[in-house]
């Protein structure tokens, strides 16, 4: 009787101690791989796979790491430098692109490290496993450099929007001039008739800031000598209670032939006044869409200024539908906007006045930090809110000194009563206290006296929700520190 051949137990255990030992060497083996790619892209191809694709891989991985070395030092050498960088379409055109290459290729090189491990050798759980992984490596890092990519983009979008290819203005004794102008929108409003002019006069080397305010219904100013205006009103723009300076917009809308070769007759118009007026030479203007401004205040998540006083919403020719409530609070859009335009049971010179707390809030409360992480609301924001000439050849430089002046006081200074009459202002005056103003802000003695009148008391009380009154002035528009009257 032949003998009976029976199964070894020992072995076929062995056998499957052995495949589950080799299995999960594989197993191990391509989440290696998996990792190798994501630390050192071109190194799982270049450790077993296409060698030629893993060399391309790690010399242009190695390529863009020396560039971001080289601009790291760059930048820390030079601040203008990265502002620069931050500033220049091409550049970002570029890196945009750079972005989106980096993307789809690093992609590419995961999904091949998944084909190197080998995963139809793996056991079943350890398949799915590895698909989980290579899809969330993908989906984590392309897409992390794709919307970079879109960041990128939504930038050179905006600054191709809001900025001219036009011409640059130097700097006019080592300060920067620029008109800001704002005003409501609508078909019969918008760049007609600005509720607010100021000037912001800026040191072209360390952003130290003076905010000079212009009342909107003065008279009888002049313009420069030689000037468009000087031309049509040698005598100053003295044709009685309609010729206010906000209604310099609506006459050069109506002469436009006489501004041949300007894009907005309004705002040359409104710019040769204000020169006339302070003896500054402009150099750039803004002008603010009040209903933009209420979208950026909400893009930034919001301002917070000290309410002295209920201020109505509403009221001037419509009924009154609420109220902000005093107190130091963290107001949105649309109640930033009625604090900044607010006339009911105050006067023009009051919300002048709160116009100007709302500009050193803006300055001081949007950090770098609020701009990366809400970058895209705040360009889509602004491009309804400002329209401006400055180049973009000069954001870079204003960029700088916009961060400059973040931590310097503002000094203020407002041609309105008692200081000024504005129905016959003193330019003389004017001039001589936009050149104090000037002299003061950067560390300097004035060369003469001026018949500045100087204020029995300091203001008390407040008005309109401003320190201050009509008789003795706001606190807002003459101050050596904006901040400490706010």
């Amino acid at each position: 009787m032949p003998p009976v051949l029976t199964a070894d137990p020992r072995s076929s255990s062995a056998g499957a101690i052995s495949g589950r030992s080799t299995s999960g060497v594989q197993f191990r083996r391509a989440v290696v791989l998996m990792l190798m790619t994501l630390v050192l892209p071109g190194s799982a191809q270049l450790a077993a796979g296409r060698k030629q694709v893993g060399r391309i891989a790690l010399r242009i991985w190695f390529g863009l790491i020396t560039t971001c070395v080289l601009l790291f030092g760059l930048g820390l050498l030079s601040s203008s430098f990265v502002f620069w960088l931050l500033s220049n379409t091409f550049v970002l055109g570029l890196v945009r692109i750079v972005l989106i290459v980096m993307a789809i290729g690093w992609a590419f090189l995961f999904i091949d490290a998944w084909r190197l491990g080998d995963p139809l050798a793996l056991r079943q759980k350890q398949r799915l496993a590895m698909v989980g992984i290579n899809g969330v490596l993908c989906f984590s890092v392309a897409g992390t450099l794709l919307f970079a990519s879109h960041v990128v983009g939504v930038q050179k979008d905006f600054l191709s929007a809001m900025f001219t290819n036009g011409h640059v203005s130097s700097a006019v004794d080592g300060r920067y001039n620029v008109l800001l102008l704002g005003g409501d929108s609508g078909a019969d409003r918008w760049g007609l008739r600005p509720d607010s002019l100021s000037v912001a006069s800026i040191d072209e080397d360390t952003g130290q800031t003076v905010l000079f305010g212009l009342p909107r219904n003065m008279l009888n100013f002049p313009f420069p000598k030689a000037s468009i205006m000087a031309e049509q009103f040698p005598n100053g723009y003295d044709c009685g209670s309609q010729c206010e300076l906000n209604s310099l917009a609506t006459w050069a809308a109506d002469h436009k032939s006489l501004f041949k070769g300007y894009a907005n007759p309004g705002v040359e118009a409104t710019k040769e006044a204000v020169e006339g007026i302070t003896g500054l030479k402009i150099n750039y203007y803004a002008m603010v869409n009040l209903q933009g401004f209420q979208k950026l205040v909400n893009a930034v998540g919001g301002v917070t200024l000290n309410v002295r006083d209920r201020i109505p919403i509403g009221g001037i020719g419509a009924p009154i539908s609420g109220y902000i409530e005093p107190g130091k609070r963290k107001l949105n859009g649309f109640e930033t906007l009625w604090f900044a335009r607010s006339r009911v049971a105050a006067d023009d010179y009051s919300r002048m006045a709160r116009q100007k707390c709302v500009m050193n809030a803006m300055l001081t409360q949007l950090s770098p930090t609020t701009v990366v992480l809400k970058f895209e609301k705040i360009a889509k924001a602004s491009e309804a809110l400002i329209t401006t000439d400055l180049p973009k050849s000069e954001v870079d430089n204003f960029m700088q000194l916009a961060l400059k002046a973040r931590s310097k006081p503002i000094r203020t200074v407002s041609f309105v009563p008692p200081m000024i009459s504005t129905g016959h202002p003193d330019i003389d005056l004017i001039h001589s206290s936009v050149q104090k103003a000037i002299d003061r802000a950067e560390g300097k003695k004035s060369k003469k006296k001026t018949s500045t009148p100087s204020r029995t008391s300091q203001p008390t009380g407040t008005t309109g929700g401003s320190i201050g009154n009509l008789k003795q002035g706001y606190a807002a528009n003459q101050s050596s520190d904006l901040s400490s009257v706010c």
